[in-house]
């Protein structure tokens, strides 16, 4: 066992070609205010920049290192992370503190977990769909009842995958041919009117090897805006507001296709007064009932993470309900400055732990 006094080596993984990964620095990425809160804490931190064709040199890097942090999109430039978390794996089980383990993405990453968390305050009618035929037998379904759904693939990002979906007019039944108007959460989309067919025929590739779909009610009070809570751990570091955010409604009387395209997500500290209420329920509630159900100690917890929440239908005492539509963990960035020294100083207890285990 080494001194736990000694200093502290971390690398900082996140994508880039071979020219990025030969000239990186401290200085020189988007993770820079991190390098610099590290140094405050007399940890040793070093760029670590990944591409599955380089993979061997990286996973040597790593090997030398105490402690891991990684920001990489499960979806990226085309590829996907098998390399990278057989990658992670290995050097896990070499005795360095990886987060966020591949394990607990597979855990609380994906948008299963919404299924998986339905019954908890933050969850509601949320359907799995394993196959393109079950979408095919049960979407119909959920239309004919009334109302917009969202359709979610498994895992992604940045909208991708993400769609909301409703007839175009009220019916008894949806059947193939049926109209539906479709908005994709990716910026830059815009409202089309498809046959409920076509749409169902767009969804086949989020099904392809292990692929699923969500299926969750769409939340009439999204013009309200959405509220990104980002945590360190079990506590909350801060959080994000976007007021327009992806599927955002055309404003009354105008054409679906005028909706405007999300605007920029504002920035604030954890203790900003209009999300304690929240901001309790996450701590003192969810994380710990989530932590529970999917098995998950605080010290595996990921470094960081964050929960997106829009309003629900308020309750009996007129108090604001929150409705979960997605946990992010592979790559959560950027993110408030107020969670930084807490980043920082949790990757310090979490390494100075695993050094005591090797």
């Amino acid at each position: 066992m080494r001194d736990e006094q000694q200093d502290i080596r971390v690398a900082i993984v996140y994508p880039g070609d071979a020219e990025v990964r030969q000239n990186a620095t401290a200085d020189n990425n988007r993770f820079s205010p991190l390098f610099d809160a590290l140094a405050q804490l007399g940890v040793k931190a070093e760029p670590a920049v990944y591409h599955p064709d380089f993979w061997e040199a990286v996973y040597q890097q790593l090997l030398q290192v105490d402690g891991v942090l990684v920001w990489v999109n499960p979806i990226q430039d085309g590829h996907d992370r098998t390399v990278l978390d057989s990658l992670l794996r290995r050097v896990a089980d070499a005795g360095v503190f990886v987060s966020t383990h591949p394990d607990v993405i597979l855990k609380m990453g994906t948008k299963e977990v919404l299924v998986q968390t339905r019954h908890m305050g933050w969850g509601g009618e949320t359907l799995l769909y394993h196959s393109l035929e079950e979408l095919r037998q049960a979407l119909p379904l959920r239309l004919a009842g009334g109302g917009a759904r969202v359709l979610k693939q498994n895992r992604g990002h940045s909208g991708i995958g993400v769609w909301k979906v409703e007839l175009a007019q009220p019916a008894a039944a949806a059947l193939p041919q049926t109209p539906v108007r479709v908005r994709h959460a990716a910026r830059g989309s815009v409202e089309e009117s498809i046959t409920l067919d076509a749409f169902i025929q767009r969804c086949e590739p989020y099904f392809e090897g292990a692929g699923k779909m969500i299926d969750q009610p769409y939340q009439t009070r999204l013009p309200e805006g959405m509220i990104r809570a980002y945590l360190v751990h079990h506590q909350v570091g801060g959080f994000g507001h976007q007021a327009i955010n992806a599927l955002y409604p055309a404003p009354e009387g105008a054409a679906p296709a005028d909706a405007p395209q999300p605007g920029p997500r504002l920035y604030h500290p954890p203790d900003l007064a209009e999300f304690q209420p929240l901001k309790h329920k996450l701590e003192q509630e969810w994380v710990p009932e989530l932590q529970k159900l999917l098995d998950i100690p605080t010290e595996q917890l990921p470094v960081l993470w964050d929960a997106d929440f829009l309003l629900g239908a308020k309750d009996e005492n007129g108090e604001d309900t929150y409705v979960l539509c997605e946990i992010n963990v592979s790559s959560v960035a950027p993110y408030p400055d107020s969670a930084t020294p807490m980043i920082a100083q949790a990757t310090v207890t979490r390494t100075q732990a695993a050094r005591k285990q090797r």
